[in-house]
């Protein structure tokens, strides 16, 4: 993870986090890359990677892309008020690159949309999705 990334996140990656196998690479205000290389514990019955895995990815790349906060500044954290995703294509390489930027909002909500791609340039993906900022980790903040 590239440390100008890193000194924005609050800590090391969390266990879901772990779990995928994702990393985040990018990530700026209103714009977030995020990438994972497929594995076996990714794939369905048929050896393609779950559609879970690309909603949780879009998810989480649009999350972070709408709660950028500089180092030094107040954590802010987003909540998934509602997820569309779109389904396309299936890999065709080993890497899923998932990119998200913010389409718009206000003070409190925001809107993004992302797209899943390999590093064949094939889309696997796409999601649109709304978000509200929350300012502290606790769900009553």
């Amino acid at each position: 993870m590239p440390s100008d990334v890193k000194e924005g996140l609050d800590g090391p990656p969390y266990p879901y986090q772990e779990l995928l196998g994702y990393e985040i690479r990018e990530w700026e205000e209103g714009r977030c890359l995020v990438s994972m290389p497929i594995g076996d514990r990714h794939t369905n019955r048929h050896g393609l990677p779950h559609g879970g895995v690309y909603a949780s990815l879009l998810d989480t790349a649009m999350g972070f892309a709408g709660s950028y906060s500089p180092p030094g500044q107040e954590k802010r954290f987003a909540l998934t008020l509602s997820l569309t995703t779109n389904f396309l294509s299936r890999p065709k390489g080993t890497v899923l690159m998932t990119e998200a930027t913010v389409t718009g909002g206000g003070r409190n909500t925001f809107f993004c949309e992302g797209r899943i791609v390999d590093e064949t340039g094939e889309v696997i993906a796409t999601a649109v999705g709304t978000f509200r900022i929350r300012r502290s980790k606790g769900l009553d903040g």
